[in-house]
């Protein structure tokens, strides 16, 4: 009897793969089950303890210390200048603390001829993909000018962020009551126009789930009133890095990819919808690239990085 089980058991194991082999399907290897392992155990509970007890506590310390400097600084700046590099200082050791090299690409889109030197000759709008908090000093060490964020009245009310984001020359809009947003949005046009550039976020917030969400209405308003270019930045990976609602820093590798300038020169403000669209898919086209087919050389980075401070 037992022959005799031992041989049907063997028969429908025979069919079960013949099946399987038949739907196309795959029976996992060892190797393959290993390199799964080894990516869900790179971010485990050791991860986890050094994010919280070690990366989290200094990030925080920076902020303490080097906000505490900024809003006393800024008594004595008016335009905000000095505290944009201490908001650069702060981000230049945020990205050292987390680990997480990143690759630029695509500067020479927005460089001029000389060995790469940003070229902010014209006004200039770069709209940004947002899937986590550190995407801001991303930004301060990554886009080597002097630039102002629009952001959102909520940041307000978070200590030390929001004080330096009021008194900074910052672009607070309040997206439940934008009428009450419309001298700081005519300031921003006066700045605009005045050659400092903007960095907005038109998705309006972090994504919950790492996708490019629908873009604000109105979010190109800024850069066709003042007939400026608007630059369309992808920062991929950075959700896997730090999504919402955490505090696991999982460090990896992140890459900033900058597009060509979409022009808004003789645009009117009946065209918001359709430059949204333009600049949405170029946003979508960056994201989705592929590592590999991003043709800036790495020596390009770090000389564009080095390039024009203002």
């Amino acid at each position: 009897m037992n022959k005799i089980a031992t041989s049907a058991e063997l028969e429908k194991e025979q069919a079960e793969l013949g099946s399987a082999g038949r739907t196309n399907a795959s029976v996992p290897t060892w190797s393959a089950a290993q390199s799964g392992a080894h990516r869900v155990n790179r971010h485990g509970w050791l991860s986890r303890l050094r994010s919280y007890f070690i990366l989290a506590p200094l990030i925080w310390a920076y902020t303490i210390i080097l906000g505490t400097v900024s809003l006393i600084c800024s008594l004595f700046d008016r335009n905000g200048r000095i505290q944009h590099r201490f908001a650069r200082l702060w981000s230049q050791l945020v990205m050292k603390t987390i680990l997480s090299p990143v690759r630029v690409t695509g500067m020479n889109n927005i460089s001029g001829t000389d060995n790469y030197r940003i070229d902010n000759s014209r006004p200039r709008v770069y709209a940004v993909t947002h899937a986590s908090a550190l995407d801001i000093p991303i930004l301060y060490v990554y886009l080597p000018f002097q630039f102002r964020i629009i952001f959102k009245s909520e940041l307000l009310g978070y200590p030390f962020v929001g004080w330096h984001l009021k008194r900074s020359g910052q672009v607070c809009i309040n997206q439940q009551n934008p009428a009450a947003s419309i001298g700081a949005i005519k300031s921003a046009l006066r700045s605009l126009r005045g050659g400092m550039p903007l960095v907005i976020f038109p998705e309006g917030g972090r994504t919950r789930d790492g996708k490019i969400q629908p873009f604000l209405p109105g979010a190109f308003f800024l850069a066709i009133k003042a007939q400026a270019e608007i630059v369309p930045i992808a920062i991929v990976d950075t959700f896997d890095l730090l999504p919402m609602n955490t505090y696991h820093i999982k460090c990896q590798p992140l890459e900033v990819r900058v597009g060509e300038p979409i022009s808004t020169t003789g645009l009117t403000v009946q065209d918001t919808e359709a430059v949204s669209a333009k600049v949405k898919t170029a946003i979508e086209a960056l994201h989705s690239a592929s590592r590999t087919t991003q043709g800036q050389p790495p020596s390009a980075v770090q000389a564009g990085n080095s390039g024009q401070r203002r």
